[in-house]
C-alpha cells in the first residue's frame, strides 16, 4: 500500500512510510492500543515523534492507518475466504485463516482487531468502537455471504445467515483469543475441525 500523504517541497522523508506502518501494526498488536506508548511506537519505527505527527497525524490516526495495513495484509484471508464457492468452504477459510493468522511464527499472538483495545478508558473509546465496527462489518459480510448460500440452495432454506455469521465470528474471535493466551496451532486447528462439524448441511 502506497501512502498518499504529501511530502512538504524540499523536506523528503528519510524513512520507508510502509516499513514504518508494519512496524506500527506490530507494536498495536503486541501491546494494545492504550498499552502501545509514543516512545514505543516511534523507537520500533525508527522515527522522531514529529515525524510520526507530520506522516501519520495522531496516536489514534495512526492506530486506524495500522488497522487498515493489517486488514489488507496479514487479515487479509478474510476477504479471500468470502469468494469460496460454498458456505463450507467459507467457514474453513475464516477459520483455519484465522488460526494461522493468530499463531504465526515471529508474530505476536491472537488478533489485532479482537485484542487491539478490549477494553479502553473513555478517552481511547473511539478507538474501541472503530474495532467493533470492524468486526461488526466482518459479520455483515459473511451474513451476506450466508444469505447467497442459502438462495443458490448450499444452505439449508430454514438456515439464519446472520446467526451462522455470528456463530462463525465468534469461534474465529475465541481462537484469537486463546492463541494470545497460548494456545497451540495444533490445539486450535482441532477447535476449527470440531466447530466445522456441526456446519449445516444441504
Amino acid at each position: 500500500m502506497t501512502s498518499s500523504t504529501p511530502v512538504p517541497p524540499g523536506r523528503p522523508r528519510a524513512f520507508d512510510i510502509d516499513e514504518a506502518l508494519d512496524r506500527a501494526v506490530l507494536v498495536f498488536w503486541s501491546k494494545g492500543f492504550e498499552g502501545a506508548s509514543l516512545d514505543d511506537l516511534t523507537a520500533a519505527m525508527g522515527i522522531s515523534r514529529p515525524s510520526l505527527y507530520r506522516a501519520f497525524g495522531s496516536k489514534e490516526d495512526l492506530f486506524h492507518k495500522a488497522l487498515e495495513r493489517y486488514t489488507e495484509g496479514l487479515a487479509s484471508y478474510f476477504a479471500r475466504a468470502l469468494a469460496e464457492p460454498t458456505s463450507g468452504s467459507v467457514a474453513a477459510a475464516v477459520l483455519h485463516g484465522t488460526v494461522e493468522a493468530a499463531t504465526m511464527p515471529g508474530l505476536p499472538a491472537g488478533c489485532l482487531g479482537v485484542l487491539g483495545a478490549l477494553a479502553t478508558g473513555d478517552e481511547s473509546r473511539q478507538v474501541r468502537d472503530a474495532l467493533i465496527a470492524w468486526r461488526e462489518e466482518g459479520t455483515a459480510h459473511l451474513t451476506r455471504r450466508f444469505q447467497q448460500a442459502v438462495d443458490a440452495g448450499d444452505l439449508p432454506p430454514s438456515s439464519d445467515p446472520h446467526l451462522l455469521a455470528l456463530y462463525l465470528r465468534t469461534i474465529a474471535n475465541g481462537i484469537a483469543v486463546q492463541a494470545a493466551s497460548g494456545s497451540s496451532r495444533p490445539e486450535l486447528v482441532q477447535v476449527a475441525n470440531l466447530a466445522l462439524s456441526s456446519w449445516p448441511k444441504r
